[in-house]
Parts: C-alpha cells; structure tokens; sequence
C-alpha cells in the first residue's frame, strides 16, 4: 500500500492506494466521524462490495445504513442528492455521522454533494471504485450534479476526510471504464509531466492488461499531481484550472449527446485532442506534437473525433455555459507544449472555429 495526502492545513487527509483495503478497519477508523454511517452506492458496485464494506464497519461498531442509486451519468441529479438526504433523514442522521461514496465519479459527486448539503456538511470518505473516480474525481473535492444546459453546473466544494483506492476492484472493471479513466491519467502527463507521458506511451499495453504495477504507478503519479494542485489552488481561482484540459470540449459533448452516451474520458479524450489542435493552430505546440497525442488516445482505445451530430454551432452555444466563462468571456486550457498547459482567453475565435469545424470533417 502507499499512502499520499492532500496537503489542506487542518482539513489535510490521506490517499490510500492498494490491493484488498476494503476491509482493513485501520483505514477507514481514523477517517469516521460518530457511529453512524450511510454507504452511497449503484447498482453495479453494490452486489460486488456493499456487503463487504457494511460488515466491516459494522465490526467495528458503527450503525449502518445504505443508499443504492441506479447507474449512469443521467442520474447525477438532485432527484439522486435528494434520495440520500431523504435516507440521512429517514434514519435521524445526526451532525457527526459519516456519509461514504462508494462506487465511480457519479456516485462521488452526488454523494460528496448529499454530505456537503446535510445539516451543512458532514464527514465524507471516497472508496472510488473506477480507474477514473481513483486518479480525478474522488481527490479534490468537488461535488455536484449535471444541469440539463450543462455539465457539473450545481455542487460544493467538500473535501472528504480520506480516500480508499483499492486497486483490486479494479479487476471487475469494464473494458470501456477502464480505457475511460486513463484519458484522465493522459491528462496528467500533458499539463504537467512529460517523462510521465513518455513512460505511458511505452506502458499502455500494460496498463490495458490490467498490470497491477502499472495500475499502481499510473494512479500514484495521478493523485501526487492532483494532490500538489489542490494544495496549492483548493478552490479553482488558478491552477487548478488545468486540470480541465480537454474538459471544456468534453463537457459539450456529454451535454449535447445526452448525459451517459459517451463516458466522462471518451468525452474528455477527443477534448483534449481538440484542444491540441487548437494550441497547434495558435502556434504553441507542433503537428508532430499533435499527431503523437493522437496516437496515444488511439492506443489507449479513445474516440479522437467529435460526435458526428455535432456541428461548430452547437459545440460554441454549449460552451458559452461552461464554468470557466468571465465576464461572459470563454477560457479554454491549451498547451505550450507536452508537459505545460495554461489557462487562455487570449485566443482568436476563428481559431477556435476552425478547430471545430476541423473535428467535425474528421468525424
């Protein structure tokens, strides 16, 4: 096991990566809050570990009750957040119970949400369970749900109190979750660590075949950098920022596909690479550059073209709503090169059109 922390003063917690934590109390007891306990999880992760996971605690003398939500992008909504308030109520939660998301990024982020609203936020522990929830979603502390008009539009910011990344529940991952999560493990290497990115380039295959050292260094590498951007920027008001390379295209996608039609990753992947084509148009990156992004999606098994429904229109009215817009002016973050990422809204929008239009001829 190896252990990381999210540098956060008094609100500092740990990340804990391994095989077989689910039931190791010494985890999970430093992290609990009072004896009560409402696990939040969907209906694919429960019947594989919800039993598991309530024994444990239950062994270790907390009052226990559950929450299973259906599966899928199109419930991260308040109907969902309300349901887990409903059950907090229904069972006289108090202030100092725990709430425990245990399951991928949508079951994170409603959770994390429900924890942040109840009785004004209560203790919150991540057990991600996807390739993707290990590495971005369950570290950081955003929470929330998705809006019709657009992605991840309503939420809080609530760290939790730990995070439990079992890297054995990874083994009854599906193929397409798991290529889904390594568009965000990509991510890392080109905002910030180049000799990363090279490393994944030589590692895919066995990152694709499931590799347990490969999975252990992939998602170690992932939460240091989220961790170290956290620390520094908690709240998004700088560099954090970065770590939504690709989203702002991403999100269009998921929102204008339908919520659950491309996964979180596939949607972020063919962002990214939009994004590079951007940040070649406007200079900063070679078509070389480009072209090796590109290979590495495809060897990871990710889209690298838009929706063919989509057209430039639709693309700039959905990302009019994105979070990052000032002042009504749209940032995107683009490349300076393989390893350095910034924020810009200094871009010409006929350069972002082209990117657009470029993306929708290729697909």
């Amino acid at each position: 096991m190896r252990t990381l922390n999210v540098e956060l003063g008094s609100r500092s917690y740990p990340i804990h990566i391994g095989r077989d934590l689910l039931q190791q109390q010494a985890l999970w007891l430093p992290c609990l809050r009072g004896r009560q306990v409402m696990i939040v999880s969907s209906e694919t992760v429960a019947p594989l570990y919800l039993d598991s996971v309530a024994g444990s605690l239950r062994e270790a003398d907390r009052e226990v009750a559950t929450v299973v939500l259906p599966d899928g992008e199109s419930h991260k909504t308040l109907a969902s957040v309300e349901q887990i308030l409903d059950a907090l109520m229904a069972h006289r939660f108090g202030r100092d119970c725990t709430v425990v998301a245990l399951g991928g990024g949508v079951i994170g982020d409603v959770a994390g949400f429900a924890a942040a609203c109840y009785q004004r936020g209560v203790a919150l522990i991540q057990v991600p369970t996807t390739l993707l929830a290990q590495v971005d979603s369950s570290v950081g502390g955003k929470t929330g749900v998705n809006h019709p008009r657009g992605k991840n539009m309503i939420g809080a910011f609530h760290q939790p109190l730990g995070v439990i990344a079992d890297i054995g529940v990874l083994d009854t991952l599906g193929e397409r979750e798991l290529r889904a999560g390594l568009a965000e493990v990509i991510k890392y290497g080109l905002i910030a660590d180049a000799e990363f990115l090279s490393w994944l380039e030589a590692n895919m295959p066995r990152l694709l075949a499931r590799d347990e050292q490969a999975l252990m260094h992939a998602i170690e590498v992932s939460c240091l950098t989220k961790a170290a951007i956290v620390a520094e920027d908690e709240r998004e008001a700088g560099r954090r920022a970065l770590l939504n390379l690709g989203h702002t295209f991403g999100h269009a996608i998921e929102t204008g596909t339908g919520y659950g039609t491309w996964l979180h990753g596939e949607a972020v992947a063919a962002g990214m690479l939009m994004a590079a084509d951007m940040s070649c148009r406007m200079g900063n990156i070679s078509t070389q550059d480009v072209a090796r992004i590109k290979a590495l999606l495809e060897a990871a098994g990710l889209p690298v073209a838009a929706p063919a429904g989509m057209d430039a229109d639709a693309f700039l009215e959905l990302m009019a709503s994105d979070k990052k817009v000032l002042a009504g002016q749209l940032r995107l973050v683009l490349l300076d090169a393989i390893g350095n990422a910034r924020v810009r809204a200094d871009f010409d929008p006929a350069m972002l059109r082209a990117t657009l239009e470029g993306f929708r001829r290729a697909a």
